[in-house]
């Protein structure tokens, strides 16, 4: 198929060619190795040699109404259907992690908030395509790196902010408000599924009597599901469970570092990625036409050469 059908109209101009070419063939002068025609009694030097001649001239002027031919099959944009491939399902992943003071505690050999962030760096390895944000939180909360599928955007902007740095309005531990904000950044993509996961030590007071039965259905409702690491040596509180579960995530509990990598590593088969049938695309097919286009100026130019050293 072809992006201009209606420039294959201009193929009646090389057709014409071709017929006034071979109309001029049938009335062509002798050749050489024809008959004598000034003496009748003379006979042919070799029986057809001078019709194959006259056959070959005629092949070499249709040389270039064939050239002009494919000249307009190019301009016609040829196209032809890929064969459809798979996409990839994207997972829009807010990645929610708690900067409170309690976050520079002991966790292996360096800091919660460390461990926390090497895990985090892992896990964009197993994700590669989706897209990734950051929000830090603490009794307020600040969307850090925006969602984005470069995962270098995301890993060139962590070192920048710490709890050690006693960031004012981020020294306790709010998680309602923070799950909310993150939400209201996942709302705003329409494409592919969503998803939090919330990195936290901590429990707060705004998931207390209920509160997070109530923000877990509007989770659920926008279809965002959340996973909480609770990265301490206590068990998560009830209320971070419901609203893990409620929302078709789930809680977990790593005692170490190699635990905290094993947590990832679930999240990520919990969450595997689909692919989607793509449907099958019109692309550009100019190269059979180039090569034919190539050959017949080939052919064309060795003619032109046999013309010039021709004998007679």
């Amino acid at each position: 198929m072809f992006a201009r059908p209606w420039m294959l109209l201009l193929l009646a101009l090389p057709v014409l060619h071709l017929y006034w070419v071979w109309q001029r063939q049938s009335g062509r002068f002798a050749m050489p190795f024809d008959s004598d025609h000034s003496d009748p009694l003379s006979k042919p030097r070799r029986l057809g040699s001078g019709w194959i001649m006259r056959a070959l001239l005629g092949v070499g002027e249709s040389m270039p109404a064939l050239l002009m031919a494919v000249a307009i099959l190019l301009i016609s944009l040829p196209q032809q259907l890929a064969a459809p491939k798979e996409k990839r399902a994207l997972t829009n992943i807010q990645f929610l992690v708690d900067i409170s003071g309690s976050m520079t505690a002991q966790f292996g050999s360096g800091t919660r908030y460390d461990a926390s962030m090497k895990a985090i760096n892992e896990f964009l390895d197993f994700r590669s395509g989706d897209s990734f944000g950051l929000t830090f939180f603490g009794n307020n909360y600040l969307h850090w790196v925006p969602l984005t599928n470069d995962p270098s955007a995301f890993r060139n902007s962590i070192p920048f902010m710490r709890p050690e740095n006693n960031v004012p309005g981020f020294g306790g531990t709010e998680i309602g408000k923070a799950v909310l904000g993150a939400r209201e950044v996942l709302t705003y993509r329409e494409d592919g599924d969503r998803m939090i996961i919330l990195v936290t030590d901590g429990f707060s007071s705004d998931l207390s009597g209920g509160a997070e039965m109530e923000i877990a259905k509007r989770l659920r409702r926008d279809n965002i599901k959340l996973f909480a690491v609770n990265i301490q040596e206590a068990e998560a509180r009830g209320e971070i469970i419901n609203l893990a579960r409620t929302t078709g995530g789930e809680v977990f509990n790593p005692g170490d570092t190699n635990a905290l990598k094993g947590v990832f590593s679930a999240i990520d088969e919990m969450t595997k990625t689909e692919l989607e049938q793509a449907t099958a695309e019109l692309v550009d097919w100019f190269v059979p036409f180039a090569i034919a286009g190539l050959s017949v100026l080939g052919v064309f130019l060795l003619f032109l050469l046999g013309w010039r050293y021709t004998p007679w």
